[in-house]
């Protein structure tokens, strides 16, 4: 079975690495597909090299594959061909959220949804945190690649 696990990765974290290896555990093909979200403020990096750190960061983790896409994540689903999609849920609120998504994605496009937990030593982290906390020259290296923490030091020079 091939999925998708869609997101904006600005930066990609520790969190979202945890979830990747659960998926490419329990599914064939994983298509992490980085996307633009309009809906989110600018961010630290460009769509290019958000790519570029994701595709660092799994290089090691077998049936992993990288994209670009804009627009809806049902709309990349199919044009990516994947069977469903799989998305994080950290606490009581994302559930809340994707719930919301997968039962709206599933009634417009007949794409079902599977939910992970990250590790408890991931699930507090968030891509806002990291910004926040690189923003202000906090160190970052316990929650994200060794690649993003890199790029970080470059941009918040």
């Amino acid at each position: 079975m091939k999925v998708m696990f869609p997101g904006s990765f600005d930066p990609v974290h520790l969190g979202h690495i945890d979830i990747i290896r659960q998926a490419a555990a329990l599914f064939d093909e994983v298509v992490v597909v980085v996307m633009h979200n309009p809906d989110k403020p600018a961010g630290m990096f460009s769509i290019n090299d958000r790519v570029e750190m994701v595709k660092s960061s799994t290089s090691d983790i077998k049936g992993v594959t990288v994209q670009p896409a804009a627009g809806l994540a049902i709309d990349a689903a199919k044009k990516f061909g994947v069977d469903c999609i799989v998305k994080s849920v950290r606490n009581v609120m994302d559930l809340d959220v994707e719930v919301q998504m997968a039962n709206t994605n599933s009634a417009v496009s007949g794409i079902q949804t599977v939910l992970l937990i990250p590790q408890p030593k991931n699930a507090f982290i968030s891509s806002r945190f990291v910004r926040e906390i690189a923003h202000y020259g906090g160190n970052v290296s316990a929650l994200v690649p060794a690649v993003v923490e890199i790029a970080i030091a470059k941009v918040e020079k």
